[in-house]
């Protein structure tokens, strides 16, 4: 697997696109929900992308403090599904983390996660603040890793 960490203006056309179309592949068609995923917010972001064999099978972007929350957060998790189930998305997270903390010395990363994987982000040391919400038809619960 190749592993590449990038601000959105270092994107080539192709991988911006290839982000698009697996985001949009999952929480548009396979998650059935219309919603505005271009947010203005991907081009003040870095991106993690994972790549096997030239095929994007997981991304994510990190998003600088003072854009949608206080602190830094982590947003647009997302594993193809075809490789679900394999560590993946646990090793993304593990991942996006340690660039946070190694490049941005962050004491705290928040997260907008669906509902039914607060679990999951539990396992990364989130834990949920607050009360749930609906984003887009979905449940949602704010979460927060503190140092």
């Amino acid at each position: 697997m190749d592993w590449i960490y990038k601000h959105f203006t270092e994107l080539t056309g192709t991988e911006m696109y290839e982000i698009l179309q697996l985001r949009n592949r999952v929480f548009v068609v396979e998650q059935n929900c219309v919603y505005q995923d271009l947010d203005d917010i991907d081009q003040l972001s870095k991106h993690v992308l994972v790549y096997q064999e030239e095929q994007l099978i997981a991304c994510a972007r990190i998003v600088p403090a003072s854009v949608l929350y206080d602190t830094i957060s982590i947003g647009r998790v997302i594993v193809a599904p075809g490789h679900r189930g394999k560590s993946l998305g646990h090793q993304l997270m593990t991942y996006c983390i340690e660039q946070i903390v190694s490049l941005f010395n962050a004491d705290k990363i928040v997260l907008s996660a669906q509902a039914h994987l607060q679990g999951f982000y539990a396992q990364h040391g989130f834990n949920a603040i607050g009360e749930g919400y609906l984003e887009d038809d979905i449940p949602h619960v704010k979460m927060l890793k503190e140092k």
